[in-house]
């Protein structure tokens, strides 16, 4: 169970991260939910009252709100009031930077505005990035037209159902050229784009607020074997990641499901790690990969740079004891190199032995196997080359595309 400060300080960095200045924040403890305004009469009255003093444009609810709630709050408090979706959705409103990224968050923004059709849709102008739950055109309270708003819905559909197919055909590349891929998951904020720069020597976005990575980055990564592999840098999940977004991100998720290895980056240092973790291992399971949950998820213990002496001690002894749980410090470089052996041992485990006969003329693919596959022996005729090897069956289906072209 998160622990409630640990919660409220989660959503005063999500205020934070949309450049909102967070003028109060508390905890109201609730015995139960009203239907018509989420909380009780004096707390509506007491918060109107802080709302009043401050002179609050914007109150964010870090709980879902309907739309009625929303409208009767608005109208008590006279501000604008969000919910945690709606500023989930603004943050990646704001900082979504490829096509796909711009279509996902727009299908995601537009199936949460659907049922509140006091909004406008004019966020679709696009002039300052975000999609208008925070204030500007849309708080004229214009009803939206639900045909209009159904219609864009069914092209963001279509533009997002071609880009799982070019996303396909990349993969398929990929296999055909011939390197694993190990993809970084983690809760936002757990520092898996300064671990893929640290990893890669790339220069992916990274920086201590949260969601600071929306669009997928993939690079090559150099492994001890002196074979080389695919890391790719994931979106950051989140407890109650809104459903809208668990959808519409599907396309970018996929890339999660179809790697050899997943490296699960934790912030060790975060007073709620262990819940952090049990978010990121839910959705994980949602998306259907509840077998590598369980039995093959390598976890990267990051921020140990942070901790105090003891933790530290311990947290190294007990991973001595974890084959699967790697202690480090993207920031500083500490323990990254025993992370890429263990990626490097991954990748290899379930290798298997086979016999393949490559064509003499193919050059190029003896050369894959020979960078990607264990040659234990190999006898030639006068057009192939017959080899025993140590294999993956990830690499083996690599291989039979490159031999069936």
């Amino acid at each position: 169970m998160r622990a409630p400060e640990a919660r409220l300080a989660e959503a005063v960095g999500l205020a934070r991260a949309i450049n909102l200045e967070v003028a109060t924040a508390e905890i109201v403890r609730l015995r139960s939910w009203r239907a018509t305004t989420l909380v009780g009469k004096g707390v509506m009255e007491t918060l109107g009252a802080r709302i009043a003093e401050l002179g609050v444009g914007i109150a964010v609810i870090d709980a879902a709100v309907t739309p009625a709630q929303q409208r009767n709050l608005e109208r008590a408090w006279k501000c604008k009031v969000i919910d945690r979706t709606g500023l989930i959705l603004e943050i990646f409103g704001a900082r979504a930077r490829t096509h796909e990224g711009a279509l996902q968050v727009e299908l995601a923004s537009l199936t949460y505005q659907r049922t509140r059709l006091v909004r406008s849709w004019t966020h679709l102008e696009r002039q300052r990035g975000g999609f208008g739950f925070l204030g500007g055109p849309g708080e004229s309270q214009l009803e939206t037209d639900r045909r209009l708003i159904t219609d864009r819905i069914t092209l963001l559909k279509r533009d997002l159902e071609q880009v799982r197919r070019t996303r396909a055909l990349h993969r398929k590349g990929r296999k055909r050229v011939p390197y694993p891929v190990a993809a970084l998951v983690g809760y936002t904020n757990a520092g898996k784009s300064t671990l893929f720069n640290r990893l890669t020597e790339g220069h992916a976005a990274a920086a201590d607020r949260l969601f600071e990575t929306l669009d997928p980055t993939m690079r090559r990564l150099a492994l001890p074997s002196g074979r080389q592999a695919i890391l790719s840098d994931t979106v950051g999940f989140i407890s109650d990641l809104p459903h809208q977004l668990v959808a519409a991100f599907r396309a970018t998720l996929e890339e999660v499901m179809e790697a050899d290895l997943i490296v699960h980056v934790r912030d060790i240092h975060h007073p709620d790690t262990e819940a952090q973790r049990a978010d990121v291992h839910a959705v994980l399971t949602e998306m259907g990969l509840g077998e590598p949950v369980e039995h093959g998820l390598v976890e990267a213990l990051n921020k140990i740079d942070l901790l105090p002496a003891a933790d530290r001690e311990a947290l190294i002894n007990q991973a001595r004891r974890n084959q699967d749980m790697v202690p480090l410090s993207a920031a500083t470089g500490e323990g990254c190199s025993a992370l890429v052996a263990l990626m490097d041992e991954r990748l290899q485990r379930d290798n298997r032995e086979i016999r393949v006969a490559v064509p003499l003329a193919d050059g190029a693919t003896l050369a894959w196997l020979y960078r990607n596959a264990e040659v234990l022996r190999r006898a030639d005729d006068d057009a192939m080359a017959h080899c025993d090897v140590r294999i993956s069956d990830a690499n083996l289906g690599r291989l039979n595309s490159r031999l069936q072209q």
